[in-house]
């Protein structure tokens, strides 16, 4: 196999190739990123056997094949390299890089054959589009709501769901839940929910813009996602996802609005003083402002006040700061609404004005 292909076409591939392997110490083939030149095209995958990837790249082929090569030591040539084409070959085992226009340097490879890569799942089902812009906002609007508690292994993904219309992705560590809904459109059949593991989704997130179609197809243990052109899949999580509808506020007594930049810097002001273990802080609301403060602790405490509109009793609620502070950063309208009936009851976040997503919190015992 040869080819010659543009240095930072194959880069971006490959650093995504290398963020699916599954460890980076042990050289074994699951360590190895799969390419085949043939056709003017290299196709490139990598799997650590849960989440796969696979995507096409153009290339000047000279002489097609395929083979697997070290996915950590290929991206760092790759990064390092000083020119902007590389040429690479490879007889039997051996595989030689280098640039086009010079010898040096010359990196030589071990390689494993490609016939011991991994064979992908393929779907057996119809896929379905929605843009990739609403695909994202979901994805972002709910995964760090994920648990990471493995004894809870339910919890430990996103749930997604097709209610009539809609489709819903749900997020829940047991202490607070994260929801959105987006339409579905007509083209998509109904499917039972799954849970799908956070891997995948901030993959895509983190390298996807936001023009164009994200494809899905679900079958019983595997999610297929394709866009531009990559294809990804990834191993469902198995399991019951809690029934979440019943830790939604049906009615809720209170409710007040502060802007978001003036809470997340008085968030980010008290939490130099929080105790780090249990993250608890206060809000003491009272008509037309919020205090924002830390319990007493060896240290010592502080106390922020911002402005708010509240027009009910006096009421202080203690918090898992970061469980406010993560709706806080994803929501990106300037004004937000906390809704909650007392220091024991859950808190609903939502932007103002109110639209197809919001976020439920469990107060702290103070």
């Amino acid at each position: 196999m040869k080819f010659k292909c543009d240095k930072t076409v194959l880069l971006k591939e490959i650093s995504i190739a290398q963020e699916i392997i599954a460890s980076k110490n042990v050289i074994s083939i699951l360590s190895n990123i799969y390419i085949e030149a043939e056709k003017g095209s290299l196709k490139i995958k990598a799997t650590d056997m849960k989440v796969n990837f696979e995507t096409v790249v153009p290339v000047t082929v000279i002489e097609p094949g395929s083979t697997t090569v070290f996915g950590d030591k290929f991206l760092g040539i790759l990064s390092s390299f000083p020119y902007d084409e590389i040429e690479f070959s490879q007889k039997d085992i051996n595989i030689l890089i280098k640039p086009t226009v010079k010898n040096k340097p010359e990196y030589k490879l071990k390689s494993i054959s490609s016939e011991k890569f991994p064979e992908f799942p393929v779907s057996n089902n119809k896929f379905f589009d929605m843009p990739i812009k609403d695909f994202k906002e979901m994805v972002q609007q709910s995964v760090f709501a994920v648990s990471d508690d493995e004894t809870r292994y339910f919890m430990n993904g996103v749930y997604l769901e097709k209610i009539e219309d809609k489709i819903n992705m749900v997020a829940t560590d047991g202490r607070r839940l994260a929801f959105i809904s987006k339409p579905s459109g007509k083209d998509i059949k109904d499917f039972s929910g799954i849970i799908i593991p956070p891997k995948i989704l901030n993959i895509i997130v983190k390298r996807s813009g936001d023009e164009g179609l994200v494809n899905i197809s679900v079958n019983d243990k595997t999610i297929f996602i394709n866009f531009a052109s990559y294809k990804f899949s990834s191993v469902l999580i198995e399991g019951m996802f809690p029934n979440y509808r019943k830790v939604i506020p049906e009615n809720q007594q209170f409710s007040l609005s502060v802007n978001r930049e003036e809470m997340l810097n008085a968030l980010h002001r008290v939490a130099l003083m929080v105790e780090q273990k249990s993250h608890r802080v206060f809000l003491g609301i009272s008509s037309g402002k919020m205090a924002v403060y830390s319990e007493e602790s060896e240290l010592g405490t502080v106390e922020d006040e911002i402005p708010c509109k509240y027009d009910g009793e006096d009421i202080s609620i203690a918090l898992n700061y970061r469980y406010i502070e993560e709706p806080f950063k994803v929501i990106k309208d300037n004004e937000i609404n906390l809704r909650f009936t007392g220091v024991t009851k859950a808190i609903t976040i939502e932007p103002v004005p109110a639209r197809d997503f919001f976020h439920i919190v469990m107060p702290m015992q103070s």
